[in-house]
């Protein structure tokens, strides 16, 4: 390998590009090392959400969790395992290759309540099929009066929004999200981490931006000064492993793992705690209607 590819390699970050010592994405021939390359399929998440592991075993840590409908790049299929590339953020890692089904039709709507029930019928006396949480993007086949039926089931017509119409307020959706529990790499109404719902909160105003606080810390939008006097509501705290979205100028809502939950919080407590674990502010950034390139 020569020394640019070398050094190409080594500022590849490996949960958003797709290559192991015997394997790797097409794309990046040439930039790694690897036995194979191979181009992949294109696949989408079933009526399940898929916990993303970091390895193909059940006992892996979870990195991130995929919602139904969102399409991944497949790369390997090996022992009941897939190793993909989310379409969403770009993230790599295993998840069951049972829970992936063929690419359907163009998504119309996205769910807008923090969670509702897929039902089996429109008659609301059915048990449900699954339940889906806010951001996931269905095809509405036939819709109805108060019921849209979607592949599966059938989705109370309020909970939904037109793929095409982002929401205003991030803030606000975050707040749909309170009491959820903390749940490391989730990204759904079973439970969130603190960048899944910055992630979420902003993909449903139009707004792309990767997965881990790092990446938003070094990504998202504008730059702010780290003097409180700057801030606005709306804002991204960072702390090294944390992120905030400030509320209004004396709170912050966030999935906090010291409260297991996502909570509106007093900012000077939150700042005060952090401080007192000698947890020092690292960025603060204004997010805009700038997708994210990857």
């Amino acid at each position: 390998m020569s020394d640019s590819a070398e050094a190409d390699r080594l500022v590849l970050d490996q949960r958003l590009h797709a290559y192991r010592p015997n394997l790797a994405d097409a794309r990046l021939q040439g930039r790694v090392e690897a036995a194979a390359f191979v181009e992949g399929e294109t696949a989408a998440v079933g009526l399940g959400a898929l916990p993303l592991l970091n390895a193909p075993r059940a006992d892996a840590a979870m990195d991130s969790q995929l919602l139904p409908g969102e399409a991944v790049h497949v790369f390997e299929r090996r022992d009941g395992w897939a190793w993909v590339q989310a379409a969403t953020d770009g993230y790599v890692g295993y998840v069951c290759a049972n829970g992936l089904i063929p690419p359907g039709p163009s998504q119309t709507h996205l769910i807008s309540a923090a969670c509702t029930p897929l039902l089996s019928d429109a008659r609301q006396k059915g048990a449900p099929v699954t339940f889906l949480s806010l951001g996931t993007g269905v095809t509405v086949v036939e819709p109805g009066e108060r019921f849209h039926r979607i592949d599966g089931g059938y989705v109370f017509a309020d909970h939904l929004r037109p793929a095409d119409r982002p929401e205003r307020d991030w803030v606000a959706v975050a707040q749909r999200l309170l009491g959820l529990p903390y749940l490391w790499g989730g990204r759904g109404a079973g439970g969130i981490d603190c960048s899944g719902l910055v992630q979420v909160a902003l993909a449903a105003c139009g707004i792309a931006v990767l997965r881990d606080s790092d990446q938003q810390a070094a990504t998202v939008g504008e730059v702010i000064p780290l003097d409180r006097t700057a801030w606005q509501k709306g804002d991204l705290i960072f702390v090294p492993g944390h992120v905030m979205i400030v509320a209004d100028c004396n709170k912050v809502i966030h999935a906090s793992g010291h409260c297991w939950s996502v909570l509106v919080e007093p900012l000077a407590s939150a700042l005060s705690r952090l401080e007192s674990k000698g947890v020092a502010l690292s960025a603060v950034r204004r997010p805009t209607l700038e997708t994210i390139a990857r």
